[in-house]
């Protein structure tokens, strides 16, 4: 059986995993990695679209939203780096998953750097499509701890189950739970494309 990491004697049939990374570019490289977490979601949906008379999407709808929220997620610790590099924190990047912690992390590290209110408006601005996203997500995986401490199963695309054994939203709620995948499509490939737009204009900064 030939090794899964082995060369195809077709250039064009193999994937390089180094030619997009570099030894000491680390912020580059968690851009690359989020570009290609978010060009995964994005191709699986077209695909979807363009043939969907196998109910494909019902299955392939798991890892289109994994992927989004980890590219989403890799961005913002991504911006985060660059920012804490030009604020002079020492710091990389806030630790975790919570996508609404590391988008608040990152409008406030935007806010101590530009110290100019109109950036800081733009930026919010451009950044408003994520959040109203990031709304409507956390208002469907939210769940209650015992004391009332509210948790976010961010993981509901990966696992049927939370971290208390019990079915995500999608399996315990009576109607269908649907995604209107143009609309989909349309709404993350501007967030992406913003999210990519802010994490390179802050590593130049960090890089010149």
């Amino acid at each position: 059986m030939k090794d899964i990491f082995s060369y195809n004697i077709d250039i064009e049939k193999n994937a390089y995993m180094n030619w997009r990374t570099h030894k000491h570019q680390h912020i580059r490289n968690m851009i690359a990695l989020a570009e290609g977490f978010s060009s995964s979601s994005i191709t699986l949906v077209k695909q979807a679209l363009a043939d969907n008379h196998d109910k494909k999407a019902d299955i392939l709808i798991y890892p289109i939203l994994f992927n989004a929220n980890h590219a989403i997620e890799v961005y913002l610790k991504a911006i985060s780096w660059s920012l804490n590099v030009l604020t002079k924190t020492n710091e990389q990047f806030k630790l975790g998953h919570s996508l609404l912690d590391l988008l608040n992390d990152v409008k406030k590290l935007v806010t101590v750097f530009e110290n100019d209110s109109e950036k800081i408006s733009y930026f919010n601005t451009m950044i408003n499509p994520l959040e109203k996203y990031l709304d409507e997500l956390y208002s469907k995986i939210e769940t209650l701890q015992s004391g009332g401490k509210k948790r976010y199963n961010i993981d509901f695309s990966r696992y049927t189950l939370d971290f208390k054994g019990e079915p995500q939203f999608y399996i315990n709620e009576f109607d269908n739970v649907v995604i209107d995948l143009e609309n989909f499509c349309e709404r993350f490939e501007e967030i992406f494309k913003q999210l990519d737009s802010f994490a390179m204009y802050y590593l130049y900064l960090e890089e010149e």
